[in-house]
């Protein structure tokens, strides 16, 4: 069970591409809107760049399992659309984990003592 709820519409990714803030790493690029719902919806995306469909999917299991132990420090609800860059089929998940919470810190959405820890280490 997944501690969020797939975007799967493409009207909901059309207005947080075009509504929604980026932010930028060399790994992933998060794109943010804020929703009123209880809960963060997420949409993970890779294209044909990435690789072939077995590059792809595993972008997908990388990206997946860094937002299972990010998102639960998120301050509030937001919609966002994690698309994976060419690198990211050849990292590992922690790898991912630590360059989300980065741009989550910059970002300001993470919960105030996440920050004092991602500050100390």
């Amino acid at each position: 069970m997944d501690c969020f709820v797939s975007i799967k519409e493409n009207r909901d990714f059309r207005r947080i591409y075009g509504r929604g803030k980026s932010l930028v790493s060399p790994l992933v690029v998060i794109y943010l809107r804020k929703n009123r719902l209880k809960t963060c919806r997420v949409g993970i995306t890779t294209s044909k760049k990435i690789g072939n469909a077995v590059m792809r999917n595993r972008s997908r299991r990388i990206i997946r399992a860094a937002l299972r132990e990010v998102l639960p420090k998120i301050e509030g609800s937001y919609d966002m659309i994690v698309v994976a860059r060419s690198r990211t089929p050849f990292v590992k998940s922690t790898d991912v984990k630590k360059k989300i919470e980065m741009l989550f810190q910059k970002s300001g959405i993470l919960k105030q003592e996440e920050k004092k820890e991602i500050g100390n280490n």
